[in-house]
Formats: structure tokens, C-alpha cells, sequence
């Protein structure tokens, strides 16, 4: 390509990509009033808008040098909304610098970021980034923008509208203040334009040939669908029209997940591109596109945004775009060079409004027609393997093939079976229900007199008492059985309201008919004179049993200026229910609280005396000892233990100890015990005075010296049975501690008897208890 205006490297690589002539675009930003100064520019979304600030950019880049050399610090800084976008840009950098030697290096989120800082650091002449991942190179260090000269912010609406402001102002903010702007967009709205003028000094505003004109190539269709037969509908679009490649359009990562999972269920070729996804899984998902092993990308809006996709001959807005200038960037991925492509709308019945609103923003015309159905779907499929190139081709090397299955099967069986396989690697066309087509144009609004010929009927009801139009309907349909297209308009005035109901109906009515409580209905002559006056401001609501009784009116301005009277002192009103109902549901008043305690009011408690002793128990150890309790903690008398307490056994082991007497249910003795059963350990019961120390008790002359005295246990002091102070060591335990039911050291050993009392687990036998009285 022969342009003084261009470089020579980049004339050359121009030339070898096959570009004969440049675009409206790029011949804009080479003018002479483009050079050196900030550009504002706003071009059709395909017509090589990122050529176009790489030529604009090149005086800034290459300067007078053909050939560029090592690089200390970058030059130009290119910023794109997203990864993908970033990266094809990149791509288009590296064929179009290439034979002027100019380093690239990318930073994006998602990539290793060490292998960008090493890039940076080997040296780089231009650098293309996301906002994000290049701010947080900045703060790191690994990137300087002292010696930019020029930067682009490719796709600038889209991203001050993903808020990306605060990273943009920061980048800015690094980048020398006397460095060029140049900002490029599909759009540019009043907005945007405003906002970009604090980033740019004297910008020029480039609008390039045919935006008013947008999309030419692309073909416009909204499909009216059923809202159960959106997916359906997306379905048959796709296999209507057989694209090569196809994207769908949804609003959020969740809509992209669903609409995934059922298309790859009907065996579409099928891959995402969201936000939710991985650099990587993103990269594979463009790369199968562009290999052909996917044939439909389901993406949302900002993951989609400035991606190239070749071949792509379909777009469809599974979910309306949010405005027109969405519209129109989703549509702008098909079209593009030049090329024919096919935008399709699904609409469903609540979307017709926003569909009309969102085309005319976009001052598009589209085709309203209904989705394909099953049956369009296989005309189209019948059609497709008639003209299939390959019928029309002649037989090669299949010939031999051919000829020995027309001779087993026939031609009629192998033209079935073409058939038959052709359609198997296919999803099966959906049915859909019929729904009618809107209007192209919004639909006027109703004249009044479009009504037809009607009666006027008056309630006596208005605004001071509370009447509305949307609680008298539902109450003039139930009186005179008719709907609610019956009746035409409500005119609500200050004491009365104005309904009009069709003539055909209207007999249904009679005149001064009560509708209910209050409300009368009263038939007019003909069409009442409405009151154009102030409307009254409306009193508070009153519950809806009681009926609606007309208010007085409002007060005049002079009255209501005048200082109101004092307001009379409030008047409980009589009880209605008074005397003994009333004094039955009194509460009873109220306890004086008790005063917090103190240690001032402690009061001493007198002694309680301790039960008597009863036989038949003996004592767990520590306290009064009660008869007939054995002892858990000390020692009884018959074991050895060492030589600290006598025993009362009998000088000869040989000789047999004496039986225990059993107590008596009557006079409470204690009893004996029976042959072979445990030795008494004292005196029997018998033999003891009454009120002396139990039987098993040491005798006090048998106490070694510093012993206690026989008469029990003192107040606060050890039991009788505990062991002398004298012969326990400081801090020992006391001998009381050794677990119950242990064995004496020394001791006998005897045969378990059965426990008869739950609450002693030792293997030996408790008397029972004493009955009262």
C-alpha cells in the first residue's frame, strides 16, 4: 500500500495482510487535523477501529525511525475492558509493528504476572492491559510511565460503565500530562462524551461515515415467542440457519450456565465465555471456535465485549440487551468487514415495549415474525441436503463404493440412509405454540370515544370520602354482574363520581340503586360536566365495615390561618364493663420488692437437733455416728492394721466368734446374726446400756495416749474412729479418704453376701431399716 501519510513498516505489513484500501476509520485519523491531538472516536463496531489507532499512534511510537531498538521504557499504552479483548488487540499489534521491530508486552488479569514483569523488564515499546492488572503493576513498581507518549483506551464507555474510573484515573495519573488521549468506541453518548472531556485537553470528535447508518449488513429480526418456549425458541433459531458460528446473548453468569447445560443435552457444539470462568478455560473456549470444534458461544455482555470471532454469521439475545447501545455492540460481533450477518430477538409477550423502545434507540429496523417451527426447521433441513455440494460433485475414488451398495440395497434404501444420517447428528426441531405478532409501531392510546356508545351513571361518593377508581371496579362488576371491559371511565370528583358503562350493559343498572351501605348509583341524562377544579387533599382512611358517610369540607385559607382553639384535656371514656367483671380482671397489686441482701442482714439460724440414732444402719464416715451404719471412711475393728488400733477378737483364731443377734421388728434390739454370717464387731445390742457408745467403738481404755475422749466426736472435731492426730504426718490425707468397701491391710479374707439396701454397693450384708413408729 503506497500512503505518504503511513510508515513505511506499516505500509508493508498492511500491504501483506491484503489491505487494498483503508477504511472510513482509519482515513479519518490520518487527516492533518487529527496529528498530535486528543481524538474522541466513535465508529460501527467492525470497521477496524483497532488498525485505526494503531496508525493514529505511530508518529508518537515510531517517531522518524523505520526500525526500533531496544526499548528502556514503553512509549504507548493500549487499555481494554477485557482479557479477550486485550489479547486481540495484542494480535493485531504484533502483524502490524512487526517489521518495524516494536516489542509488545500484555497484562491482563488471569496471567502469570511474573512472566509480565519479566516482559516489562526486558523492555517493551507498547504494553496492552486490562485497568486492573496494569494499576497493580504500577503500585509494584514493575511498570513506568514517565516516557509515554501516547494512550488508547479502546472500548472507553464500556469501561467507565463496568467502573473502571477509579483504575483509569489512576493510570492517567502516571502518565506525563503533556501524552496524547485517544479514545475509541462503537458509541459514544452524551455521557461518555461528557465524562472523556476530563481526560483529554481539546479533543477532537471523530465520527466516521456510515454510524448513522449502523449495521447495514446485519439483518434485524425479533421473534415473537411464548414465555414457556423461550429455550425452544433459541433451538430452532439454531438449527434454522446452520451458522458456522453462533453466539447467544444472556444477562447474567447463571442464565450462561443453564442455557449451556441444555444445549450441550440437545448436542449442540456448545461453549461459555463469563466472567466466573479462568484465563485458561476463556482462551479454550475462543480457541474451539476458531478451530471449529465449537459451533455456539454462550456468553454475557461484558465477557463478549470487542471479541472477533471469524465466521460468525449469528447473534441472539436469549435475554434483552439493558439499552440500545448494548443492542448494538452485541450485534456488532456479526457483520463485520463488510460481511452478512443475522441478529434475532427473542421476545416474549412482557417484553414487546422494550423491545420497540430498545430497536428505536438504535434507529434499527427490525422484521417481527413468529420463531421457526418444526416444520420450517425440516424445510429448511430438506433443502440444505438437496443443494449439499456434495450430491453435485462427481464419484472418485468412492465410485467402486457406490456402485456396490446401489447394487445390495437399492437406490432408494441408500438415499434413506443418507438421509437417516444427516439428521441423527442433529438436534430434533422443538414445537412451539402459536402466539400473535405485535404491531411493528407502539399502539396509539385510546381516544375516549373509542369506548363506543355508553351511560353515565353518578355515585355519591368522591374524593372526601375516600373513593377510588380501583375499589369502585371490583364493586360495580359484582353489583351488576358484568367485567370490567364494560365499564369505561371513572372520573372521581370532590362529592361524587362519574362512571361510565357500556350501553349494552347499562340496563343491568337501575337508577338510585344502592350498591352497598352508602353508596347509591344514580343514572345521568347524559355526559356529566367534570369538575377541573383543585382536588381536596383526602381525609384519613376509616375501616371498610362502616359506612361511608360524606365529610365536611375542607376550611378556607383564611380559616385555617386563624390560631386554633386549645385542645380540651383528654377524658378517659367510661368502662363499659364495671363492678365485679372489672375487679375480676384487675391485677392484684403488686409485692413490695424484696431489698437487696447484705452481709449487715445475715442472721444466725438456730441449731436443728439430730435425729435420734436408728439400728440398723451404719454411719458413711465423718459426723454423728448413727448405730447400725457402717462406716466407709475408717477402719473397722476386727482388721489388722499394723498394731495402730486394738482388736476386740478372741485370743485363739480356733475359737468361734460370736453370732450377732437380729433387731427385733418390735422393741427395735438389735438382732443376731445368723450362723456363718460376719462376726459382731463389740458387744451385742443386748449387752449395751442404753444411749453408750456403739458396740464396734474402741474402748476408751484400749485409745492410745493423745487419743480423743470416749464421748464421740466433739463439735467441729474428727470421728471417734479417726485416726490420732499425733501419728498423721502434716498435709497427709486422711486415713478417711481409702476408697469404701476396701480391704483392710492384713484382714481376713470373707465370702461376698448379697446387698439387700441399693444404696450400699459393698458385697456385704445390710440389716434393713428400722420401721417407723
Amino acid at each position: 500500500m503506497n500512503d505518504d501519510r503511513i510508515a513505511a513498516p506499516l505500509a508493508q505489513a498492511l500491504a501483506d495482510k491484503g489491505y487494498a484500501a483503508l477504511t472510513p476509520v482509519q482515513e479519518a485519523v490520518l487527516g492533518d487535523g487529527p496529528a498530535g491531538r486528543d481524538l474522541l472516536v466513535s465508529a460501527q463496531t467492525g470497521s477496524g477501529k483497532t488498525v485505526a489507532f494503531g496508525l493514529a499512534i505511530a508518529p508518537e511510537v515510531l517517531g522518524n525511525q523505520s526500525q526500533l531498538l531496544y526499548a528502556e521504557k514503553p512509549l504507548a499504552l493500549i487499555v481494554a475492558p477485557t482479557r479477550e479483548l486485550a489479547l486481540q488487540v495484542r494480535r493485531e499489534f504484533e502483524w502490524l509493528y512487526g517489521p518495524a521491530g516494536v516489542h509488545l508486552a500484555s497484562c491482563v488479569g488471569g496471567m502469570d504476572q511474573r512472566t509480565e514483569r519479566r516482559a516489562l523488564e526486558r523492555g517493551a515499546h507498547v504494553v496492552v492491559g486490562t485497568p486492573g492488572r496494569l494499576r497493580d503493576h504500577i503500585e509494584r513498581g514493575s511498570l513506568d510511565l514517565s516516557a509515554l507518549k501516547a494512550v488508547v483506551l479502546d472500548e472507553a464507555d464500556e469501561m467507565l460503565d463496568m467502573g473502571f474510573q477509579e483504575d483509569l484515573e489512576f493510570i492517567l495519573a502516571g502518565a506525563p500530562p503533556e501524552r496524547r488521549t485517544l479514545m475509541f468506541s462503537a458509541t459514544v453518548p452524551k455521557a461518555i462524551e461528557a465524562l472523556a472531556s476530563s481526560y483529554q485537553t481539546n479533543a477532537l470528535r471523530i465520527v466516521a461515515k456510515g454510524e448513522a447508518k449502523q449495521h447495514v449488513d446485519i439483518e434485524y429480526r425479533a421473534l415473537n415467542v411464548a414465555t414457556r418456549d423461550r429455550e425452544h425458541a433459541i433451538f430452532n433459531v439454531l438449527r434454522f440457519y446452520e451458522a458456522p458460528t453462533a453466539i447467544v446473548f444472556c444477562k447474567t453468569r447463571a442464565n450462561v450456565s443453564h442455557l449451556m447445560a441444555r444445549m450441550g443435552n440437545r448436542g449442540f457444539q456448545v461453549v461459555a465465555l463469563s466472567g466466573e470462568l479462568s484465563q485458561q478455560e476463556r482462551t479454550h473456549a475462543l480457541q474451539a471456535l476458531r478451530d471449529g470444534r465449537a459451533r455456539v458461544c454462550i456468553a454475557t455482555d461484558v465477557a463478549a465485549r470487542g471479541i472477533d470471532l471469524p465466521g460468525l454469521e449469528l447473534v441472539i439475545h436469549a435475554d434483552l440487551p439493558s439499552n440500545s447501545e448494548v443492542l448494538l455492540h452485541r450485534s456488532g460481533r456479526t457483520g463485520r468487514a463488510g460481511s452478512k450477518g443475522v441478529s434475532c430477538l427473542i421476545v416474549t409477550p412482557p417484553d414487546f415495549r422494550k423491545a420497540q423502545r430498545l430497536l428505536s434507540g438504535a434507529k434499527v429496523v427490525a422484521d417481527w415474525a413468529k420463531a421457526p417451527d418444526a416444520d420450517e426447521v425440516q424445510a429448511k433441513d430438506d433443502m440444505r441436503i438437496l443443494e449439499h455440494p456434495t450430491l453435485a460433485a462427481d464419484a472418485g475414488d468412492e465410485a467402486g463404493m457406490a456402485e456396490a451398495l446401489l447394487g445390495r440395497f437399492g437406490a432408494d434404501r441408500v438415499a434413506a440412509a443418507f438421509v437417516r444420517l444427516w439428521r441423527d447428528g442433529r438436534s430434533a426441531p422443538e414445537e412451539l405454540s402459536d402466539t400473535a405478532t405485535p404491531a411493528r409501531d407502539a399502539a396509539p392510546p385510546r381516544e375516549r370515544a373509542a369506548f363506543g356508545a355508553a351511560v353515565w351513571f353518578s355515585l355519591s361518593v368522591g374524593h372526601e370520602g375516600r373513593a377510588e377508581a380501583r375499589w369502585l371496579l371490583p364493586k360495580l362488576c359484582d353489583a351488576g354482574g358484568i367485567t370490567k371491559d364494560a365499564i369505561g371511565a371513572i372520573r372521581v370528583q370532590t362529592t361524587e363520581t362519574f362512571v361510565q358503562i357500556a350501553e349494552a350493559d347499562a340496563g343491568k343498572f337501575r337508577d338510585g340503586m344502592e350498591i352497598e351501605a352508602g353508596l347509591t348509583l344514580r343514572r345521568l341524562p347524559g355526559e356529566p360536566v367534570l369538575d377541573r377544579g383543585p382536588r381536596p387533599a383526602p381525609a384519613p382512611r376509616a375501616p371498610r365495615a362502616e359506612p361511608r358517610t360524606p365529610r365536611p369540607a375542607p376550611v378556607e385559607a383564611a380559616e385555617s390561618a386563624a390560631p386554633r382553639p386549645a385542645k380540651a384535656p383528654y377524658q378517659p371514656k367510661p368502662p363499659r364493663i364495671v363492678e365485679e367483671a372489672e375487679a375480676a380482671r384487675a391485677p392484684a397489686p403488686e409485692a413490695p420488692k424484696k431489698p437487696r441482701w447484705s452481709p449487715d442482714d445475715r442472721v444466725e439460724r438456730p441449731s436443728i437437733p439430730r435425729p435420734p440414732k436408728s439400728a440398723g444402719f451404719r454411719s458413711h464416715g465423718g459426723g454423728g455416728k448413727s448405730e447400725g451404719f457402717k462406716s466407709h471412711g475408717g477402719k473397722p475393728a476386727g482388721g489388722s492394721d499394723g498394731g495402730r488400733y486394738a482388736s476386740p477378737k478372741p485370743a485363739s483364731s480356733d475359737t468361734p466368734r460370736p453370732a450377732r443377734a437380729k433387731p427385733a421388728a418390735a422393741d427395735g434390739a438389735r438382732p443376731a446374726r445368723a450362723a456363718g454370717a460376719k462376726p459382731a464387731w463389740g458387744k451385742p445390742a443386748g449387752d449395751r446400756p442404753a444411749g453408750a457408745k456403739p458396740a464396734w467403738a474402741k474402748p476408751a481404755g484400749d485409745r492410745p495416749t493423745g487419743g480423743k475422749p470416749t464421748g464421740g466426736k466433739p463439735t467441729g472435731g474428727k470421728p471417734a474412729w479417726a485416726k490420732p492426730a499425733g501419728d498423721k504426718p502434716a498435709g497427709a490425707k486422711p486415713f478417711r479418704a481409702k476408697p469404701a468397701g476396701a480391704k483392710p491391710f492384713g484382714a481376713k479374707p470373707r465370702a461376698p453376701k448379697p446387698v439387700t439396701d441399693a444404696r450400699d454397693t459393698s458385697q456385704r450384708f445390710v440389716p434393713p431399716k428400722k420401721p417407723k413408729g
